[in-house]
């Protein structure tokens, strides 16, 4: 369908397989992306992995700061039909209303749950034993509009953000590449969303990544998959962040206070939370590289971190 304009709107790596399926049925006249970032003491500038794949196939790229101010660029394009997929602006109605097809997102969940910027995230943290992929017309609304396919992926207990991203980044390019042709033929469904079922999935804050030993090894055991491999998990020892990345469920109780920690060998770190103990097993230092506990206890005196308490 190369008579058919698309404007594509996104930014991370979870977008790029689904612009490339894209440019291969259509004709992809711009992609919008996030400005470009400063990144480190020298300020390099780092493009998004959106920006670099469309500069790879000579597509026009458009960067807005504000995207509720800086759309007449898009509207010169009249573009058939604007697909957005974890962009990060809230897009204003005038493009809302643009194309003869509409706006239609790629959102990485079931909705109407798990509205927002980190449903991938938060599906882990929050315990779901299912996500998914859902493909939706846009309105003013965040993540609110009529519902037009899904696809459902189990959670499994081993999963962390970065295997599950990965998972839902394939089942994405399935599912758009088999809606899209119905959106444009007319004979898509179109569902409205259930408000009462709603839940939310709000970006991942400073204080989302600290780890609290009070809470139970399940939820710790969840926050810490669920947030690997970005933007890590970390709790405070001895007024440094250190990071957690991977961890097992213990099954032993201990009368210590929680952030405790009871053991350290080649099998992790034991530490003492609210409903019994949770084994570390990947850890990071600041200023040092991840390493397993295996490797860690080999050039440290493992007296120096036993009884000690994670804050």
């Amino acid at each position: 369908m190369k008579n058919i304009n698309v404007v594509f709107m996104g930014t991370p790596d979870f977008c790029v397989p689904i612009l490339d399926a894209l440019i291969k049925e259509y004709n992809v006249v711009a992609v919008v992306t996030q400005p470009d970032k400063e990144v480190g003491r020298k300020k390099n500038i780092i493009y998004s992995p959106i920006k670099n794949k469309a500069l790879e196939h000579g597509i026009k790229v458009l960067q807005p700061i504000k995207i509720k101010n800086e759309y007449q660029d898009i509207i010169n394009l009249n573009p058939d039909i604007i697909i957005t997929c974890a962009y990060g602006q809230i897009i204003p109605e005038i493009i809302l209303n643009l194309p003869k097809y509409g706006c239609i997102n790629v959102h990485a969940s079931l909705l109407p749950k798990l509205r927002g910027g980190a449903p991938i995230h938060r599906a882990i943290i929050d315990g779901y034993d299912k996500t998914g992929i859902t493909i939706m017309y846009m309105d003013k609304g965040m993540d609110t509009g009529d519902m037009i396919s899904k696809v459902e992926v189990s959670i499994l207990d081993c999963d962390t953000a970065l295997t599950l991203h990965d998972k839902l980044k394939q089942k994405a390019v399935e599912l758009l590449t088999n809606t899209l042709p119905l959106i444009i033929s007319g004979k898509n469904q179109r569902q409205k969303q259930n408000e009462k079922e709603a839940t939310y999935a709000y970006n991942i804050s400073r204080e989302d990544e600290h780890v609290d030993f009070n809470e139970t090894s399940r939820d710790i055991y969840n926050k810490i998959r669920g947030l690997n491999s970005w933007p890590g998990a970390y709790a405070v020892l001895d007024d440094k962040n250190i990071k957690l990345w991977s961890s097992k469920i213990g099954h032993d109780k201990y009368n210590e206070k929680p952030g405790t920690i009871v053991s350290l060998d080649k099998n992790g770190m034991k530490v003492v939370t609210k409903d019994g103990s949770i084994l570390i097993t990947q850890i990071q230092i600041p200023g040092k590289k991840k390493t397993n506990i295996k490797d860690f206890i080999n050039g440290v005196k493992k007296e120096d971190y036993l009884n000690k308490i994670f804050k």
